[in-house]
């Protein structure tokens, strides 16, 4: 993955700019989430913490572990969400996993970074920190079948975005059974349990 850094005093000027179904993806994430109320809870790409938030206000109960590549983005996610039911840390995509078990992982436009051997290999290692029936939600970028459903400008190396099918085909690969909870032109909300 190309080296990236979101600014997070314009993120939420470029998300509004460039998705704008990004609120309804971030309310699809989150009742994808809340249909299993997990206790623990790893947000691969956490960003400025907004779609955790949501999530942490869906469920009291919850504790949110959040990685990100920016420490910029986890400064402004450290404001955002409280050190009481929030843990954040430094990590790439790429690189190991925090050790779980996790009752559920979440990625809200992040793993679209990757590219498809890179992505199978995350929902592999994703299968490895939950806790058996524990889930994956994916919130992200897909690559349309019609073109014309193209609404999110990507450039081809930061952004890489899969078909949905390939991203399903991956994950039950991974021993994830994965069912589609939304979609709307490029974009996508997967929920898949780990098989036990």
């Amino acid at each position: 993955m190309a080296d990236f850094t979101w600014d997070p005093d314009t993120y939420l000027d470029v998300m509004a700019d460039e998705i704008p179904d990004y609120p309804r993806l971030q309310t699809e994430l989150v009742a994808a989430v809340a249909e299993v109320s997990p206790r623990t809870i790893l947000d691969l790409g956490v960003g400025s913490g907004l779609t955790a938030k949501w999530v942490a206000e869906a469920l009291p109960e919850g504790h949110i572990h959040g990685i990100d590549a920016s420490q910029e983005m986890l400064d402004e996610a450290a404001e955002v969400l409280g050190p009481e039911r929030t843990t954040l840390g430094h990590g790439r995509l790429e690189a190991p996993l925090p050790d779980g078990p996790f009752d559920l992982v979440m990625s809200t436009l992040a793993v679209h970074h990757l590219d498809g051997e890179g992505k199978a290999d995350l929902f592999k290692r994703i299968g490895t920190v939950l806790v058996d029936g524990g889930r994956f939600v994916l919130a992200d970028l897909v690559v349309p079948p019609d073109p014309a459903d193209v609404v999110t400008p990507i450039d081809g190396v930061v952004d890489t975005p899969s078909s949905l099918a390939e991203q399903l085909d991956w994950m039950n690969t991974a021993g994830l059974a994965p069912r589609v909870t939304w979609q709307h032109r490029d974009l996508a909300v997967v929920a898949a349990d780990r098989v036990g």
